[in-house]
């Protein structure tokens, strides 16, 4: 009877860790949150196990395996939350936690020092505090008060869809405290440990996060729909084009209706400009939103970065490509200058990197809206340490001091009309891979400059503007 609960919440919990991996794919977040259920699952199960045996023998070893996944389940737990948050900077801490209950772990399995036998409760066996236990209660106490404050920082500044996914994390984590109860058991407090309960209720808020409000990954849906978005995107440029070729057919039709005396010409009537021009409008305006949906599923592939396919590129050739392929209006490609005089070699892809010059075209462009003013300008140069700088500078808006240090930050974003945060995220993982750095100076309301710095690989020789020896009027 008393092994029906943990056994139950262990199954449970196994089978939506495996499901969440199976749906979601093999992501950061993916992985450690299946790593939170895999030692829940591990945890329960021991306990069920344990519940029913009667051999003193069988239960020092089920107390000792059972607690050795314990020991990672609160370190589980902040590594899952500090992925929720994309806080790169705070896993060195999770790496430590880890070792802290790796080196706990062997004193549980070798020693006495963390687990000091069992005591014998009405329910069965359970372990016994040893010297160590402790820290292990203060580790859990810390890491766990840890998330909370980096999750509860997040949702201060995350969008509103985003914030009810965080507090679902915070109330979970609230609730997560309780199951701490279950420590006075291994202390000789003789009572049925409730902290399943506890704990199925935490990860339950976190499943509905999952589920209901696609915690997982916020991008997945939107690059879903992007990605299904081509099929009719090409349809509609096939007709487009279908419609190009018949248009001086149904034009000579006309003209020759009037002609004839078979219909009155009309004010309103297409000619044979106004028609061209609507058919490159349609083409143009479809390549332009083919453009952006190649861009968003780009910038929500965090997992793309292999550097087994990376050869040597020319900058000059990516900075070309970018600008040819940037759907620009015309009054736009007017407003944006390139001065390619240092050409240089890097190691990576083109296809990457023209990706790159896309995301900070439309960054720049924004700002030249924003603030209704503004150039563009794109430049290479060597730096003193014999690095490559690219650099794409634009006189527009700006960006706040307080913004300036989260514009890499996964999901932040400044952008009133609602950017996905994603853009200057994917820009940094594909530089990194690159080997450079990629860093932004800004100054509210007079330029914004994005820098790239690529290590020395191999000069190229100087090349004309990549976007044409003439700059636009």
């Amino acid at each position: 009877m008393y092994s029906a609960l943990p056994a139950t919440v262990a199954a449970l919990f196994f089978a939506y860790g495996a499901y969440v991996v199976a749906v979601k794919g093999i992501t950061r977040v993916t992985v450690s949150f299946f790593l939170l259920c895999l030692t829940t699952f591990f945890w329960q199960a021991a306990w069920a196990v344990l519940f029913q045996v009667h051999d003193p023998a069988q239960a020092d070893l089920l107390v000792r395996l059972g607690y050795l996944l314990i020991l990672f389940l609160p370190t589980t737990l902040y590594q899952f939350l500090v992925e929720i948050c994309d806080r790169a900077s705070e896993r060195k801490w999770v790496y430590l936690s880890y070792g802290i209950a790796a080196i706990l772990g062997l004193f549980d399995l070798f020693s006495n020092w963390f687990v000091s036998g069992f005591y014998t409760y009405f329910f069965g066996y359970y372990p016994k505090a040893g010297p160590l236990h402790p820290i292990h209660v203060l580790q859990t106490s810390v890491v766990v008060c840890r998330g909370l404050y980096i999750t509860w920082r997040e949702q201060q500044a995350a969008s509103e869809e985003k914030r009810v996914r965080l507090r679902l994390c915070v109330a979970s984590l609230l609730i997560y405290f309780f199951a701490a109860v279950d420590y006075l058991v291994n202390y000789g407090v003789g009572f049925y440990p409730p902290g399943v309960v506890f704990v199925a209720i935490s990860l339950g808020l976190i499943a509905v996060a999952v589920t209901r409000y696609n915690l997982m990954s916020p991008m997945t849906v939107a690059a879903t729909v992007a990605h299904e978005m081509r099929t009719p995107l090409a349809s509609i440029r096939a007709y487009a084009d279908a419609l190009a070729l018949s248009l001086p057919e149904v034009q000579r039709g006309y003209d020759l209706a009037v002609a004839h005396g078979l219909i009155q010409p009309s004010a309103d009537a297409p000619h044979a400009g106004k028609l061209d021009r609507l058919s490159r409008s349609i083409s143009e305006n479809i390549e332009r939103s083919t453009v952006m949906i190649d861009m968003m599923l780009a910038s929500s592939r965090m997992d793309f970065l292999d550097d087994q396919a990376f050869e040597t590129c020319s900058m000059a050739e990516c900075v070309r490509e970018g600008l040819a392929g940037y759907p620009f209006t015309e009054r736009e490609r007017a407003r944006v200058h390139a001065e390619i005089e240092h050409d240089f070699a890097f190691r990576g892809s083109r296809t990457l990197m023209v990706f790159v010059m896309f995301n900070l075209l439309k960054n720049a462009l924004y700002a030249l809206r924003a603030a209704n003013k503004g150039e563009i300008t794109i430049s290479t140069r060597p730096d003193a340490d014999g690095r490559h700088e690219l650099c794409v500078k634009d006189t527009g808006s700006g960006i706040a001091p307080d913004a300036l240090p989260r514009v890499f930050e996964t999901y932040f974003t400044t952008k009133e009309s609602g950017g996905t945060g994603l853009g200057l995220a994917f820009c940094q993982r594909a530089v990194h891979a690159f080997g450079g750095s990629i860093t932004c100076e800004s100054v509210l309301g007079e330029y914004t400059a994005f820098k790239l710095l690529f290590p020395p690989l191999a000069s190229l020789p100087s090349r004309e503007d990549p976007a044409g020896a003439e700059r636009p009027a």
